[in-house]
C-alpha cells in the first residue's frame, strides 16, 4: 500500500464528511444568525431561546435529507469495499 493511495483514502473520507455535514451546519449557522438578530432586536436575552430552533432544523434537514446522504455514504462505502482486493495485492 503507497502513501499516494493512503492519502488519497484520508482525502476522500474527509471530502465525504465535510460533504455530508456541510448542508446541516449551514442551516444551524443562518437559524442561530436569526435567532441572534432576533435577540438583539427585541433585547431578549434567553439564553435557552437559541436552542430549540437549532435543534428543530437540524433535526428537520437530517430527515429531509437522510436518503442522500445514506445514499452517498453507501456509495462510498461500497468504493472502499470494492477496493480492498486492489489493495491486498
Amino acid at each position: 500500500m503507497s502513501v499516494g493511495l493512503i492519502t488519497n483514502l484520508i482525502r476522500g473520507g474527509i471530502q465525504q464528511v465535510l460533504v455530508l455535514a456541510a448542508p446541516v451546519l449551514f442551516v444551524s449557522l443562518i437559524v442561530g444568525l436569526v435567532v441572534s438578530i432576533f435577540q438583539t432586536i427585541t433585547s431578549i436575552q434567553e439564553q435557552t431561546l437559541t436552542f430549540v430552533p437549532k435543534i428543530l432544523a437540524i433535526l428537520a434537514m437530517v430527515a429531509l435529507l437522510s436518503a442522500w446522504m445514506f445514499n452517498s455514504m453507501s456509495d462510498y462505502t461500497i468504493t472502499l469495499f470494492e477496493m480492498i482486493p486492489r489493495i491486498a495485492r
